[in-house]
């Protein structure tokens, strides 16, 4: 299990329920209370948005937010009927990243929420792969996501190679403590031609990928503009990623172990293995 994945000994993971069917999910009452809203009225308001957005990506609502009414006990040991919703893992995931970003709580359940959906989307039977696997499929999201920040990040302004090595160097220094590429191949120990994605375990390949996603996501979702709001952006983004590393008790970034593998070596092994078998 990596650090970020020890999110299971915090709030959102002891508010996740099981059905008589094994599937889990979530009460939008205990997310409310977790994410900090007061008022149902107010919270309603972000799981509108969420729904909406989960109509946009052409999936059906009603899978996702199941409408209920509950009983609860007030203080005279009366009970009243509230409603409340059952919400899917991705349902609690548009929540979040529609909820209030001042909040660091909010922060904590993108981070959360996203580790698990990103996971289902790798593979899932993510835990029983090894760590070279588990390596291969991270690494291969991480490309297509960076894909996806290379656009973001341009449409806020960050245009030739020159800004988006910068820009990039802005989201290291956010995760890894203020080291930015050049600081990370030293401190790994790699030669001038290897890439520092590559001499990367899974854990560490993890974080990155969050950072890429949340980023990305804090770009388009607040219309971010400008080369330096950009910067500014991801290098907050990977300091939220960092700061909840520390407040887990993982090992930071980069103090994480350098695979004696190169992800091209992996990749190299898996096609003589397919070579093999056909």
């Amino acid at each position: 299990m990596t650090d970020l994945e020890n999110y299971n000994n915090i709030v959102f993971e002891k508010i996740k329920h099981i059905d008589e069917n094994g599937v889990e999910f979530w009460y939008a009452r205990d997310l409310q209370s977790v994410l900090e809203y007061k008022q149902w009225k107010n919270f309603i308001k972000v799981v509108d948005k969420a729904k909406e957005a989960c109509l946009n990506s052409g999936l059906n609502i009603i899978e996702h937010f199941i409408s209920i009414n509950k009983n609860i006990t007030l203080a005279n040991n009366a009970t009243r009927k509230i409603e409340d919703i059952k919400l899917t893992r991705y349902a609690c995931y548009l929540i979040v990243q529609n909820s209030d970003p001042r909040k660091s709580i909010v922060a904590l359940g993108q981070t959360y929420f996203s580790m698990q959906t990103r996971k289902q989307e790798l593979q899932e039977n993510f835990d029983s792969l090894s760590e070279e696997q588990k390596r291969l499929a991270i690494r291969k999201d991480l490309k297509e996501h960076n894909k996806h920040l290379v656009n973001a990040a341009s449409d806020a302004g960050v245009k030739t190679a020159i800004d988006y090595a910068r820009f990039q160097n802005f989201g290291y220094k956010g995760l890894y403590g203020g080291l930015d590429a050049k600081g990370i191949h030293t401190k790994k120990g790699l030669e001038k031609n290897q890439k520092i994605l590559d001499h990367m375990g899974s854990t560490e390949l993890a974080a990155n990928l969050f950072r890429a996603t949340q980023t990305e996501d804090k770009l388009r979702r607040e219309e971010i503009k400008g080369k330096e709001n950009a910067n500014n952006t991801h290098f907050e983004v990977g300091k939220v990623v960092r700061n909840t590393i520390k407040e887990l008790g993982g090992t930071m970034p980069e103090d994480l172990p350098t695979p004696t593998k190169s992800i091209k070596e992996l990749e190299k092994e898996e096609k003589q293995k397919k070579k093999i078998k056909k």
